[in-house]
This record gives C-alpha cells, sequence and structure tokens, in this order.
C-alpha cells in the first residue's frame, strides 16, 4: 500500500510539473515571439482617438456585429473542428502555375494585371507599379506551424526570393491569414512603402520597418502614391494577433484608382451598407476581388456567405468579380470548392461576370479574365 501511494505521489508530481512547464513555455511563446506583434500602449490610444471607430479602448464597426460564440455553441464546433472531413481540403496538392521575374519586370506599363497567390494574396500590376496586397506566403495561418493547417499548394507562383522589386504593400488587416511575420521579414527589403490601416502600423515598426515607409490610415482616408491613390475604405470585421488584443487595429478594404482604372479590394467582411457606400462613392469598379469563403452562420457577422459575397459585389457595380479568401487554407467547417461553386452559380443567375483564374494565372483587365472550373480536376 505505502509503494502504491508513493507511486500515485510521483505520477501526480510529474503530471504537475509537465502542465507546469507546459504552461511556462507558453506564456514565454506568447511574451517573447515576434509573431505576435507590438501592444497597445497610451501613446498608441491617444493616436487611435482621432478616429470615429475608436470608442477609447477598441475599434468598432459601424453597425453592431457580433464576433462572439456562446458557450453552448463551443462543444459542437469543436466536434466539427475534430470530425474527419475530407472535402474540407483537395485531394491533392493544387498545382501552381509560375511566374518569371523578368517577365514581371519588363512588362508595358499599359498592361494591368492581378495575380492570385491563393487566399487573399494578389500581386497587382497597374502603371507600371507592382503592388503586393495582403501578401501571406507562409505555409500556416497561425503563430506557430502546429497551430494551424498547412496551404494547399506546395510552391507559390514565384518564390519571395525570386520576386522582383514591389512598390507597394497593403494590407487589409492583421489576421495571421492576411499578415504574415515570416512573409513581411522577407519583403521588407524588397518593398517601397506600405499602406495599413491604423493600428497595423505598430507591428510593422516591431518588425524593423522604419516608421517614414509606414503610411496608416482611417476609413474614407487616402494616400497618393507615384500616380496612383489608395483609399483606406470600410469592412465589417474585426482584428487581433494574441488573447488579450482583439480590435485594437483597425480593419479595412481598399480601392486602388489609377486614371484609367479603379480597382476594389474588400478584404474580411460580414455583408452590410458599406459596400453599396463604396459602390456609390466610386461609381463602380473595374476589377473586384471580393471575400468568399471561411464562412459559418455563426460567425456571418464577419465573414459572407457567397451569396451576399454576390449582392456585394452588386453593390459595390463590379464590371468583373473574383471570388477570393479560399483555395489556400481550410479555416472553416465547409468543403474546399464550396465558395466558387456557391459563387458561381449565384452570379450567373444575376447576371454577373466572374473570373476565377487558377493559382498564379493573372487576369487583363480588357483582355483576359480566365474562368476555368480548374478546382473540379483536384477535389
Amino acid at each position: 500500500m505505502k509503494f502504491f501511494l508513493e507511486t500515485l505521489k510521483m505520477t501526480s508530481l510529474i503530471i504537475i510539473g509537465l502542465i507546469a512547464l507546459i504552461a511556462i513555455v507558453g506564456l514565454l511563446f506568447l511574451w517573447l515571439s515576434p509573431e505576435f506583434g507590438a501592444s497597445l500602449n497610451a501613446e498608441n490610444k491617444e493616436e487611435y482617438s482621432k478616429s470615429n471607430q475608436w470608442n477609447g479602448e477598441i475599434f468598432e464597426n459601424t453597425i453592431p456585429t457580433s464576433i462572439d460564440i456562446g458557450w453552448k455553441e463551443i462543444p459542437g464546433l469543436m466536434a466539427k473542428q475534430f470530425k474527419s472531413d475530407p472535402n474540407r481540403q483537395p485531394k491533392f496538392d493544387i498545382p501552381v502555375l509560375k511566374i518569371d521575374s523578368a517577365d514581371i519586370v519588363n512588362r508595358p506599363d499599359s498592361i494591368i494585371k492581378a495575380t492570385w497567390f491563393g487566399h487573399s494574396a494578389f500581386l497587382i500590376e497597374v502603371d507600371g507599379k507592382k503592388l503586393l496586397v495582403d501578401p501571406m506566403f507562409g505555409p500556416t495561418p497561425a503563430p506557430h506551424p502546429t497551430l494551424g493547417k498547412n496551404r494547399y499548394s506546395k510552391e507559390l507562383p514565384i518564390e519571395i526570393e525570386k520576386m522582383p522589386h514591389i512598390d507597394a504593400i497593403l494590407i487589409s488587416h492583421d489576421h495571421y491569414d492576411h499578415l504574415d511575420y515570416g512573409s513581411i521579414q522577407k519583403l521588407k527589403l524588397k518593398a517601397d512603402e506600405f499602406f495599413v490601416p491604423l493600428g497595423v502600423g505598430r507591428h510593422l515598426r516591431e518588425w524593423g520597418i522604419e516608421a517614414s515607409r509606414i503610411h496608416e490610415l482611417d476609413w474614407w482616408e487616402n494616400a497618393e502614391f507615384n500616380g496612383l491613390k489608395f483609399h483606406c475604405t470600410p469592412a465589417r470585421h474585426f482584428s487581433g494577433r494574441g488573447l488579450t488584443d482583439r480590435a485594437t487595429t483597425l480593419w479595412c478594404s481598399w480601392v486602388i484608382e489609377s486614371d484609367s482604372t479603379k480597382l476594389f479590394f474588400s478584404g474580411d467582411s460580414g455583408y452590410g451598407p458599406h459596400f453599396k457606400e463604396i459602390g456609390d462613392k466610386f461609381g463602380g469598379f473595374d476589377f473586384v476581388m471580393m471575400e468568399c469563403g471561411q464562412y459559418n452562420e455563426q460567425w456571418s457577422s464577419i465573414h459572407m456567405m457567397p451569396e451576399e459575397s454576390v449582392q456585394a459585389a452588386l453593390d459595390v457595380h463590379a464590371k468583373f468579380v473574383m471570388p477570393i479568401h479560399w483555395g489556400a487554407f481550410t479555416l472553416a467547417f465547409h468543403s474546399w470548392t464550396d465558395p466558387v461553386e456557391r459563387f458561381t452559380k449565384s452570379a450567373k443567375a444575376k447576371g454577373i461576370s466572374v473570373a476565377t483564374p487558377r493559382i498564379g494565372e493573372a487576369v487583363e483587365l480588357n483582355v483576359s479574365y480566365p474562368n476555368s472550373r480548374w478546382w473540379e480536376g483536384i477535389n
């Protein structure tokens, strides 16, 4: 009996020690890892107080937006998370079309192209300028690889190291699937300027990017850049990279305007009246990159259902629209092709022109809008 009690005591001490060790390692990771970016401070709060979206502690949407899940819903969500569903990601790695750096460098200034890297990442070429939008090029949308699922494709259309000089990078918000620490570290010497919504600049400064290269904008503000104009426009979403920084940086959509072209990038957003407001203000867009993916009824206020994404495209008066925020990562419970299937079906019914390029395949405005059903050979 004595031996049994001593063994039980020793086992209990070992278990407690392991739990304590895991807790310490977790806290050190949260405290020391650069992935989380910079914390909010009093100086930041004073800076953000000029924004109509800032309530003194956090940024808010213009209409009520719930991002909390009740305790009763958690067991069901956990069950879905661990349920084996082969359709939530492709059966095979998605092949990508490779891009040659020389082709990008030598492209005539008159050509306007948008090349998809999967999810919401784009290389946009307009008026001879090369822009990256939400360049999440890492393998996993999480602060550590063990905390997320890998990208569907093993390769990118072009590796960061081979990418040519980038004139500007635009970021919509600071979630890991849009703002990636590893990608920014590789890109910060390749890109000249960074345009971000309020608050995101503090992460970039923490990561070694000079403040002079960072331009933080509030909703409806704009910045002129080498003949282009970048408009920071509303979205209905939230932000945060850690356990205690939810909504302490702003989120946005972007309008990219040249003398001849207007492009709209939705960022992440639930459906709302801001889409019609943007469409009415700018009079429509030649090409729209519209969020469509990683949705669920339980968080429908911050991510649109595909049919809502189509309506949002109508609201902004899109000439051509492309569904984005899919094709790279599994962040919700729907099948990986559900976004594009439902979007294209709804768009067809409403008479909207849709582009569905492969990863690495460019949309060239006024010339080529690829619309093959390429995903059917992979599913």
